[in-house]
């Protein structure tokens, strides 16, 4: 499950860096890039372009439609003031006045003027086809262009000009203009945009291959940035060459009379006319060599993803819900940080994908690693509580260990404690108060267990077996066993005073300690288990202890636990032959502290 989880998380970052994605997995792409083509739209001023604008002010001199003479004036004006091309984002798919008409064709003909055709990309019933196309190129296959199923051309007086442009354009669903067609493909001709059209025209440099679908506008540049002159002013005079040479020119209206009106990323009504300015000026940077390079944005995104579900893997089973929330929120912002500098670089990169892998991280992954992490603290809990410290618990469930309890080899340190003379202490008292004797003895021996990190075996009537190092291995074992023993003789000795003081004989308890290698886990069969160690040190542990009645120290060490013990010192007691062993070994005893 959690391959599967990790899996669905990748691929929802890989797939929508593709075309042919479902729409549901760019859910926000759009959205976070207009945010990021507001914050990143620059106010720098366009030299380049010349922006001719019927606006309002000229429409009042002159009510819409203007006369072809009054248009052909304008652009004669535009071009005897130096500049290097006109295009016109205007449809004149009627004939109007004669002599305008041929002034017009004129222009068009023999000067850099690129007049406007606009395509339709809709089906409809019946297709428009309004005008006479010009300006196509054969060809027998669309090499990526978008192909049109109708158009709105000039009239048949206009089809011999040089130069055409199409003005069509798909708006995104949300009625805002993200992209526009390059090139358009109709009955075995390609047809470029205004702005391609018109940087092939006029540009100076050679024109190139025409390719490319879809093209996202790179909105790079704010409204304000551009030099927009009123058509007005041009027709007065006062604007002259100063204002014109050298420079592209595109006439077209922003006038809400007219309707060329759009949304984009920029505003929610913008000029259709600015559009083109937007895709003639980046065109122009490419020509300069000054627009964005491409980064491989769609490779970084999927290798930010995998990073980041790499970390989630390691992180989730390990740290608690909410900080692995907080840990996905920190890698959201920084994929947006990233992402807003990765944009312009990349137009096809789907910015919003690896927030999508976060998001469903966070809405699955979570609540699946805690709800796995409370059977397993059920499971442990079940099985540890009652003889396990609880520190070593809550270390377990953050351990991420598949089986916790399976038997594994450790290093271990082992103490075994008795009460000495159980039987004469308990015989002359009742039932009741022998079991009271026993448990009050057990807590203080089971106390300093726990609060030095032990694992406490089982319990041997008036005595326990305990151990360190398992079922979490630990480089202290041996010095917290030994802790642990000083406790204990500091607990039975008050318990003991608290006895005496009722006339009650004294108590002594037996403690043997060894450390080394066992075998620690969960022991037993499907009836009944229990978690144990086994092995040769918990063995010798057992006999230290019964070897301590012929000492008159309570704590016998062996000699792995000094061998291991960095904190505590030891009083040697020679050598000593344990039963089950064929050589003797050195035995130690505690030196008590003060």
């Amino acid at each position: 499950m959690r391959s599967l989880i990790a899996t669905a998380a990748v691929a929802l970052c890989v797939l929508p860096q593709w075309q042919g994605s479902p729409a549901w997995m760019h859910v926000g792409d759009e959205w976070l890039r207009d945010q990021f083509v507001r914050l990143q739209a620059n106010n720098n001023f366009e030299d380049r372009i010349l922006v001719v604008d019927i606006d309002e002010a000229s429409l009042a001199d002159q009510p819409w439609p203007w006369s072809r003479d009054r248009i052909a004036e304008m652009i004669e004006r535009l071009l005897a003031n130096g500049a290097k091309g006109v295009a016109l984002d205007i449809l004149q798919e009627k004939p109007a006045d004669a002599g305008g008409d041929a002034r017009m064709a004129m222009l068009a003909m023999h000067g850099p003027v690129v007049l406007a055709q606009m395509f339709d990309y809709a089906a409809r019933t019946p297709a428009l086809a309004t005008g006479k196309l010009g300006g196509g190129t054969p060809t027998a296959t669309p090499d990526g262009a978008v192909p049109a199923t109708g158009y709105i051309a000039n009239h048949p007086g206009l089809a011999q000009s040089r130069y055409f442009g199409n003005i069509g354009i798909v708006p995104d669903p949300d009625g805002v203009l993200r992209r526009v067609p390059m090139s358009t493909f109709y009955n075995g001709q390609l047809y470029p945009t205004l702005s391609r059209a018109l940087l092939d025209c006029c540009s100076g440099q050679p024109p190139q291959p025409l390719t490319g679908g879809h093209v996202r506008v790179p909105y790079s540049r704010t409204w304000e940035s551009y030099d927009v002159a009123s058509a007005r002013e041009v027709l007065s005079g006062a604007v002259g060459q100063k204002d014109v040479n050298g420079r592209l020119v595109l006439i077209g209206s922003s006038s809400l009379s007219i309707g060329d009106r759009i949304a984009t990323p920029l505003g929610e009504s913008t000029a259709g006319l600015l559009v083109h300015a937007a895709m003639l000026s980046s065109q122009l940077d490419a020509q300069a060599g000054t627009a964005p390079h491409l980064w491989p944005g769609r490779v970084m995104a999927i290798l930010f993803t995998l990073s980041v579900v790499l970390l989630a893997s390691y992180t989730l089973p390990r740290f608690s819900a909410a900080l692995n929330t907080a840990l996905l929120a920190g890698t959201s912002l920084a994929w947006i940080t990233l992402a807003y500098a990765i944009a312009p670089h990349d137009p096809l990169l789907a910015p919003a994908a690896p927030l999508l892998s976060n998001l469903f991280l966070l809405a699955v992954a979570v609540p699946f690693h805690w709800q796995q992490a409370q059977v397993r603290s059920r499971q442990l809990l079940g099985t540890l509580r009652q003889y396990v410290a609880k520190a070593v618990v809550d270390e377990l469930l953050r351990s991420d260990m598949k089986d916790p309890l399976a038997p594994r080899l450790l290093q271990v340190t082992t103490l075994i404690a008795d009460m000495e003379g159980y039987t004469s202490q308990v015989e002359s008292l009742s039932l009741e108060e022998a079991a009271r004797l026993t448990t009050d003895f057990l807590d203080c021996l089971t106390r300093p267990v726990l609060d030095k990190q032990g694992t406490l075996d089982k319990y041997t009537g008036d005595g326990l077996v305990a151990f360190w190092g398992a079922p979490l291995p630990n480089e202290e074992h041996a010095d917290l066993a030994l802790d642990a023993a000083y406790q204990i003789l500091r607990e039975v000795s008050q318990f003991s005073e608290r006895r005496a003081e009722k006339g009650l004989p004294p108590l002594r308890v037996r403690i043997g300690i060894e450390s080394g290698a066992a075998m620690a886990g969960d022991y037993g069969t499907s009836f009944r288990s229990i978690y144990t160690a086994v092995g040769d040190s918990v063995n010798t542990a057992s006999r230290l202890e019964q070897a301590a009645r012929d000492y008159s120290h309570d704590v016998i060490v062996g000699e792995g636990t000094v061998a291991n013990s960095r904190r505590h010192r030891f009083i040697p007691l020679g050598e000593r032959q344990l039963r089950g062993k064929e050589k003797p070994i050195r035995v130690y005893t505690l030196e008590l502290q003060a």
